[in-house]
């Protein structure tokens, strides 16, 4: 399509031409490709048979997670969720919550953080001592709720990391829905009443589509390609 002639309005005899519309069509249906990220990785050790991809539709297991657009909680900031992330080697664990308040205690999100905050959280279990927090793995949240509507303070802490010489608290790690954009989770077909995470290799990548109440099934998948801190 790209080497033929593009053909006259309405000319149906020119059958080695292509016709501009048509074009232009293919181009936009195949723009994944044409950008590079097309590429789908079968199941392995780093990425995970797609059992719960109804709970993430738009972020399909073994190809580039798929950006879109964010606020970020703390300052109000629009960003892009796919760019907030830096080259540095890390596994990303992009958690997003179910529809309830995410600082209630009957809210998946916050079962999970709870669990992530504790002994038997691949986090701890996982990153070395004296690192950064999220070093290893970096959890960042994306809430249902505005962001005038939640407040930072009384988020987990597993959220709020401690991090560099002087321990200074990180607040780039929650984000909410753009007003003046697509909602993520329209976009990204993500399941409003239950949430889900989105575990993300560190060639971005997504690596597994897990529930919010899969704790184990996380820490198994951690356990089976990570080395123990010491």
């Amino acid at each position: 399509m790209f080497s033929a002639h593009p053909t006259e309005s309405g000319d149906s005899d020119d059958v080695e031409g292509v016709d501009p519309e048509e074009f232009q069509q293919y181009f936009i249906t195949q723009g994944r490709f044409t950008a590079g990220v097309a590429t789908i990785y079968a199941p392995s050790m780093i990425t995970a048979e797609a059992m719960f991809q109804h709970l993430a539709e738009g972020f399909p297991v073994g190809m580039r997670f798929h950006s879109a657009p964010v606020v970020r909680l703390a300052d109000a900031k629009p960003v892009h969720l796919g760019h907030v992330a830096r080259a540095d080697g890390a596994w990303r664990l992009y958690i997003f919550a179910d529809q309830k308040d995410p600082t209630g205690g009957d809210s998946h999100f916050r079962g999970l953080c709870e669990f992530l905050e504790s002994d038997a959280s691949p986090i701890k279990c996982f990153t070395p001592a004296g690192a950064d927090p999220d070093s290893v793995i970096d959890v960042r949240a994306v809430f249902q709720q505005g962001h005038r509507d939640l407040a930072v303070d009384k988020m987990p802490s597993v959220l709020l990391p401690k991090k560099g010489k002087l321990g200074l608290v990180d607040y780039e790690k929650m984000f909410c829905p753009d007003p003046k954009a697509d909602d993520i989770f329209a976009l990204r077909g993500v399941n409003r009443e239950t949430g889900c995470m989105v575990v993300v290799r560190p060639d971005q990548y997504v690596s597994h589509v897990l529930p919010l109440h899969g704790h184990e099934a996380l820490a198994d998948f951690f356990a089976g390609i990570l080395i123990d801190a010491e």
